[in-house]
Order: C-alpha cells, then structure tokens, then sequence
C-alpha cells in the first residue's frame, strides 16, 4: 500500500493549479479486495490520511482523496471519504451510508454512516457520496436540499455494470441540475475488472470529459455560476411535490 500511496500523492501533486482533485474509492486497497479491509483499515490520523494532507498542501488543491477503510475507536470498520483544503486541512469526512455487497463483502464488513455531509469550496458547494450509493437518488435530493451543487462520487464500480454508471451519473446530474464529478477506479481488483470511465457531467447531463478503460487523469472546467443559471432557466426543482423541504 506504500507504493499506491506514494503513487496517488504525486498524481495529486501533478495537478497543481487545479480547483477540486478527486481519486477513486478505496483505491488503497481495491473495493473488491475484502480480505484485505481489516488489514488495511487506518484511523483518520493514519499514514494514508497523512500523504494526502501532505499532497493536498503541496499541489495546493482542495482534495477528495477517495476514500479509505477506517476504523474507529471501537474496531468498527467504515468506507470512509477524506475532503481536505488546499492547506492540507482534514474538514469533511463521509462514511458511506449504502454498503454494497448484498449480505456479503462490504455490507457485512463496514459499518454504514448516517449523515448527509457537503462541504462549502472557493467557488461550489460540494456533495459526498461514493459508489453505490449512485442508485439511491433520495441521498442526492438531499444534498441538494443541504446545498450541494457539485457531487463528488469515488466509485470501484464494475466493468460489467459500466453502463449503469455512465447512466445513473448523468441521472443524478440532470434530476438536480448539479455537476456530478464521478471518479472511478480501473484495472482490476479482488478479481473483478472495474469500469472506469471517470467523468464530469454538466448539469444539463452532457458529459464534459470522460475517461475510458485505463487509468487517466481526466480534466474539465466548470463554470461555478452554471448550476444557479440552470435552476433559474429550468425551475423544475421549485416544482417538486413529494418529499419538498
């Protein structure tokens, strides 16, 4: 894991210059390597949670440094999400609330969270979710009610379902009218291929850049005044009536 986290933080540190970096889910270990969570499990102090701070600071970038496996005081493990400020600052942490697995893998090894959790940048409010909880659109209404206009969703999302993820990421964009910025892991692992295809979706749903199938650094540039010139063009979300706050 020492090698994946020296190799994470100078891709990190490669993007100087940039507003937001987001890395993939669990890319520390692999979010099908299960055998391997407890042993790779750290606290939010451990030594990947400190190479991302470093690298934060260096390259100057707000950081969704994906996510890790932690484990907190009472040996309980979480798929937990790292947001730092370009200072190197840990500010927001998300633990996922929708654990995949279906009674196996992760959804009987980690504990799920339970907070709605956005975080205000320079320019955008920003929503965390991860992976599987892409399917659940009542987590994206509600960070739409909390603020967000940018979601942020690491994944290990798998190729054969790769489809769903190009689907479901321009889904959360257009039914919020907020950019979705969908990083996922490629390759292999736990010997299950993963998708790729990061990307940047608008919030008209239009696909702003994409990666294919091998790792990428993929790069767009969002205009912060975007989502609010959307919602005022198209007010479908004033027109709600189920679920309003």
């Amino acid at each position: 894991m020492a090698g994946r986290r020296a190799r994470a933080a100078a891709l990190v540190r490669g993007e100087a210059g940039s507003g937001l970096v987001v890395l993939p889910e669990l890319w520390h270990v692999g979010a099908f390597a299960f055998d391997d969570f407890a042993a790779a499990a750290e606290t939010l102090d451990g030594p990947t949670a400190a190479a991302m701070a470093a690298a934060a600071r260096d390259a100057g970038v707000w950081l969704h440094a994906g996510s890790i496996v932690e484990r907190d005081a009472a040996g309980t493990l979480f798929n937990t999400s790292l947001l730092y400020t370009p200072g190197g600052e840990l500010v927001r942490t998300y633990r996922k609330i929708h654990r995949f697995g279906f009674d196996r893998g992760e959804a009987v090894l980690m504990g799920a969270g339970d907070e709605v959790v956005t975080a205000t940048l320079a320019d955008t409010v920003v929503g965390l979710a991860t992976c599987y909880d892409l399917r659940f659109p009542e987590l994206f209404r509600a960070l739409t009610d909390s603020g967000a206009q940018t979601f942020a969703v690491p994944a290990g999302w798998p190729a054969k379902r790769r489809a769903h993820w190009r689907l479901l990421a321009q889904a959360r964009a257009v039914e919020n009218q907020a950019y979705v910025l969908a990083c996922g892991t490629a390759g292999t692992n736990g010997g299950v291929a993963q998708a790729g295809h990061s990307m940047a979706v608008d919030p008209w749903g239009e696909i702003l850049a994409e990666a294919g199938e091998d790792e990428a650094v993929v790069r767009a540039e969002l205009d912060p005044t975007r989502v609010a010139k959307t919602r005022e063009e198209f007010p479908a979300l004033r027109d709600r009536v189920l679920g309003r706050p």
